[in-house]
């Protein structure tokens, strides 16, 4: 039975009114209609470029509950394709990632070349197959939609979505914030943090948003930054910035089509930034004002499943659903290919201080998932976790906005205090549109012919 999703999204902003109902992230029925009408039918992010670099490299990974396969063809091209044999539908690849000419089906031994080609169907001159298996592709099941933005590699299950550069739209110019700041591109640092929490994947989408967390959440670690700034001690190669400083300055947040948000926040000592040393180099490719914005703090949210964080460290980070109250984590490290050793460690210092499960906020972060997990609860009603930035002036474009060549849908600006909740509306918005237009038969986006406009 379909849960009508018309009634959990209260969406008024016009009027001064946006709520999101408590059920929205423990409804079990809800969470199975999200896995078909929002991540089977739109684009996921799926990895990165420079993981497959040489020919027969090959990652893993999923589209909400079906496993993906990426590789690079012996012809250098990438493909991907859902990862089960044809056979039985065994898993084909269960490492995260590697280099492999043949993938062979642990179950009955079919083979499948980089490409996706079926090379061997074990013992066929022997099987007394019907004439119509001869007619049948063997070859893996392509995903319907597959393509590159930057290095960064998309795929739906869905060919009936909108081409990727129209789908990332005006979000773009802040993806390239993120994915220019390298010379020769941008890179994972080898290792992965992954994990779960027992909470809806909703959680973690709002909170890579979230200004409003920070001073009360994260309070501990603010105070363990500024005890080794006065005292000189402890992980001080990190290079925190001083959190006090950043209360009082500018910021603001940016809405887009297709569910994409991001947040911003000027940076009172850019010079603790990893980018700093060579800002010069960067501000020469890329002109003088994506260099200062790239000294911004910044988090964007790329609906459903990615985000990309520039304001403790520069990271990566991909979310799963594994069920209503059951979510898994991957988080990565994103840096220039060929930075200086002095300035990876740098990085990587930075990252570990705050992230992965034994960092001093990703923990913080973690529980409180799971605290509004239990209370998220139908006798709560509407929650109010939504509002804060309404009563500001809500405009589209701003001099911010147009400096950077975007258009998006709505913008919000003001001090941090404001800490604006406006940049949840874009997701919600369209979490709300998929949803009910499959509930009720229609095509997630309309208009599109195999995908083509």
């Amino acid at each position: 039975m379909q849960t009508d999703t018309t009634a959990l999204v209260d969406d008024a902003a016009a009027d001064g009114r946006f709520h999101v109902h408590a059920r929205i992230y423990s409804d079990p029925a809800l969470y199975e209609q999200e896995l078909r009408h929002v991540f089977e039918r739109t684009w996921s992010f799926l990895g990165v470029a420079s993981q497959l670099v040489k020919p027969h490299d090959y990652l893993t990974t999923h589209i909400g509950r079906t496993p993906v396969l990426v590789t690079r063809g012996g012809d250098g091209t990438i493909r991907a394709f859902v990862n089960a044999c044809r056979h039985k539908g065994a898993l084909l690849s269960r490492l995260e990632q590697g280099n492999r000419r043949n993938h062979v089906c642990p179950y009955h031994g079919w083979s499948y070349d980089s490409s996706g080609r079926n090379v061997l169907i074990k013992d066929q001159a022997d099987g007394a197959y019907g004439a119509p298996f001869a007619s049948q592709s063997h070859d893996l099941v392509p995903l319907g939609a597959f393509d590159e933005y930057r290095g960064l590699l998309f795929g739906s299950l869905s060919a009936d979505v909108p081409p990727l550069p129209e789908f990332l739209g005006e979000a773009r110019p802040l993806l390239d914030l993120a994915l220019q700041q390298g010379e020769h591109g941008m890179e994972l640092v080898p290792g992965r943090c992954v994990y779960t929490y027992r909470g809806n994947w909703k959680l973690q989408m709002d909170n890579g948003l979230d200004f409003y967390h920070l001073t009360s959440t994260h309070a501990a670690f603010m105070g363990v930054v500024q005890r080794r700034e006065s005292e000189r001690k402890g992980n001080t190669d990190a290079r925190q910035f001083d959190w006090r400083a950043r209360l009082v300055q500018e910021g603001g947040a940016f809405g887009f089509d297709h569910g994409h948000a991001a947040i911003w926040l000027e940076q009172p000592q850019p010079e603790k930034r990893p980018l700093w040393p060579v800002v010069d180099e960067v501000r020469s490719r890329v002109g003088e004002v994506r260099a200062r914005w790239m000294l911004k703090l910044r988090n964007l949210n790329i609906f459903p499943n990615l985000q990309i964080a520039d304001s403790t460290s520069l990271i990566l980070r991909t979310f799963r659903p594994l069920g209503p109250d059951l979510t898994e984590m991957r988080v990565h490290c994103l840096a220039p290919i060929g930075e200086p050793d002095e300035q990876r460690a740098w990085r990587l210092r930075q990252f570990e201080d705050f992230f992965n499960p034994s960092g001093l906020a990703t923990s913080d972060d973690t529980v409180i998932y799971e605290d509004c997990q239990a209370g998220s609860v139908d006798a709560l009603g509407w929650l109010q976790g939504f509002q804060r930035g309404l009563g500001a002036d809500l405009v589209s474009p701003t001099p911010d906005a147009d400096e950077l060549g975007m258009r998006p849908r709505y913008s919000v600006k003001g001090t941090f205090r404001m800490q604006n909740e406006v940049c949840f509306h874009a997701a919600y918005r369209e979490w709300a549109r998929l949803m009910a237009a499959g509930a009720e038969g229609r095509p997630a986006y309309p208009g599109l012919d195999g995908g083509r406009p």
